[in-house]
């Protein structure tokens, strides 16, 4: 909540304030943790804040928590970097491209935009078609 430094009889402390409900303190004193309780010569004003707790979230299951194995496919996906509309396909199913080459041509934020090849490879499958539209990170073709 608060940080405060305090100097007592030549001594520093840095004290932090995390908690204060009621007449009950939760401090930090230089590292170390304490729980006080306040004495007030007035009566203390209740806060109007709701204090919000939340439910544990549970575990995940066995199933849930498993780590897919690494993919054993050698295809290589090709995605979208921007959302747009594929303009020109300039590669077909079973073509060999270099590394560089230009696999289509999209219309991304009213620019069109190259999609190169990042390797040499074979064109597996193509996943789109001239004038589809597109969104960032959708697989437009694969590599092999």
């Amino acid at each position: 909540m608060k940080k405060y430094k305090f100097t007592i009889k030549g001594h520093d402390y840095e004290v932090e304030i995390l908690n204060f409900e009621h007449n009950i303190a939760e401090l930090e004193v230089n590292g170390t943790h304490y729980s006080v309780e306040v004495q007030f010569q007035q009566e203390v004003k209740q806060t109007k804040t709701v204090k919000l707790v939340r439910s544990a979230v549970p575990h995940p299951t066995h199933e849930e928590s498993k780590i897919p194995p690494p993919s054993t496919s050698r295809m290589v996906p090709v995605k979208t970097p921007l959302p747009g509309t594929v303009l020109k396909l300039l590669v077909k199913e079973g073509d060999t491209v270099k590394r560089g080459d230009t696999l289509l041509i999209m219309e991304a934020m009213k620019m069109e935009n190259s999609i190169f090849a990042d390797k040499d490879a074979r064109v597996a499958s193509i996943r789109v078609k001239e004038g589809d539209t597109v969104l960032q990170n959708d697989v437009l073709l694969e590599l092999e």
